[in-house]
């Protein structure tokens, strides 16, 4: 059910109109009023404490819902690109060597360690001396 409007007369400073001019179309508003009734609901919001919870979770949602949305697109779209390279990567080196399952397995095993150990923190040369049984 649509709000039954009426007009009311107020007296704005030409900067707070300009300011109105301005912004209403970047706010997606279709008109000032609606700009501008935003605002006062906004402002009224913020200046009843009591009944925050009407405006603060509303704006945090949609702030947080779009910083949060395009984090998480461009985190899927570089994880998907990691696993691409990594799956290359893993074809490439079982072509060229002769590694038996268990030998796979065990050092499955040992890498998930190593990674839970050091929150991911290994590099190829920390491999490469595990490997040739050399201490860093």
């Amino acid at each position: 059910m649509k709000e039954v409007k009426k007009k009311h007369s107020v007296w704005l400073s030409e900067s707070a109109w300009a300011d109105v001019e301005h912004h209403y179309q970047a706010d997606n508003c279709s008109t000032k009023n609606e700009y501008i009734e935003k605002a006062i609901q906004f402002y009224s919001g913020y200046l009843d404490t009591e009944h925050a919870e009407e405006y603060l979770p509303r704006v945090l949602a949609d702030v947080l819902e779009g910083k949060l949305g395009a984090l998480g697109k461009r985190m899927g779209h570089l994880i998907f690109k990691l696993a691409v390279e990594e799956n290359l990567m893993g074809n490439l080196l079982a072509a060229g060597m002769e590694v038996d399952l268990d030998t796979l397995r065990k050092t499955r095993v040992r890498c998930v360690r190593e990674v839970k150990e050091t929150n991911g923190e290994i590099d190829l040369e920390d491999a490469l001396s595990y490997q040739k049984g050399v201490e860093l």
